[in-house]
């Protein structure tokens, strides 16, 4: 019942974070570690938790649904599809005892990218600015990471995006909600398939997940950005720490 609960609880915080700025695995992933799944099995049961979640946000955002860049929806949606299901593929080839290893480095990257937020993009855009094809590859090979591993796929996103326009986050946010529940959904599917998943701890949290990712995106516009940036960057350090000491 303990272990429900924490459950329960990571799943509703998950599905709010994932909602307003992403960083939602590193309370689902940590939480499936600490109840006792393997570390991949939790990657893909924490995936297969939070996507629901993901989707119930990009109906809410639905009627601000548009293009980046000039580039349709109709574009980018497939490419988040193939790399989702490439980086599902990759993860489950992946032997156990590298991903202990890798694993820390993958949150420590996400870390950095929390603290950067946009801004690394913004500062790029004044000396660089990519045209749409080097746009889709980088969506193609982001999206790879977000079936691999996925935290802060989304401000990833983010960053690479503004090098091709300066749309403000809010404008972005229904796009990036549903390329992430892309390239998430590819790669539920594969790891259903495959049989990686864990399914009373991940059912345990989808029901809250949902609640939180819905609501999450209702109410995104009444939280204060700098203090949600703050909670998931101390978060985020804590938990990397806490993996680099379990891995070396």
């Amino acid at each position: 019942m303990q272990h429900f609960l924490y459950l329960v609880a990571a799943g509703l915080v998950a599905g709010s974070m994932n909602a307003v700025a992403g960083g939602g695995s590193f309370v689902t992933f940590p939480t499936l570690v600490l109840v006792g799944l393997p570390p991949i099995a939790a990657n893909a049961t924490s995936t297969v938790a939070l996507c629901p979640g993901t989707l119930a946000s990009t109906w809410a955002y639905r009627r601000e649904l548009t293009g980046i860049g000039g580039i349709s929806l109709r574009v980018l949606l497939p490419i988040g599809l193939a790399g989702g299901l490439s980086g599902a593929i990759l993860l489950l080839i992946t032997p156990g005892g590298l991903f202990d290893k890798v694993i820390p480095w993958l949150l420590l990257l996400a870390t950095l990218t929390f603290l950067g937020g946009r801004r690394p993009g913004i500062w790029l855009r004044h000396y660089v600015c990519i045209g749409r094809p080097a746009l889709l590859a980088a969506q193609f090979v982001i999206s790879v990471y977000g079936g691999y591993f996925g935290g802060a796929v989304g401000l990833m996103m983010l960053a690479v995006w503004t090098l091709l326009e300066t749309a403000d986050l809010q404008a972005m946010a229904a796009a990036r909600t549903l390329l992430v529940s892309t390239a998430n959904a590819s790669a539920v599917l594969c790891f259903i398939l495959a049989g990686a998943v864990w399914w009373p701890e991940a059912l345990a949290m989808m029901a809250s997940a949902v609640a939180g990712g819905y609501y999450g995106a209702r109410f995104a516009r009444h939280l204060p950005p700098p203090v949600l940036r703050a909670f998931v960057v101390t978060l985020s350090a804590a938990v990397t720490a806490g993996f680099f000491v379990r891995a070396y």
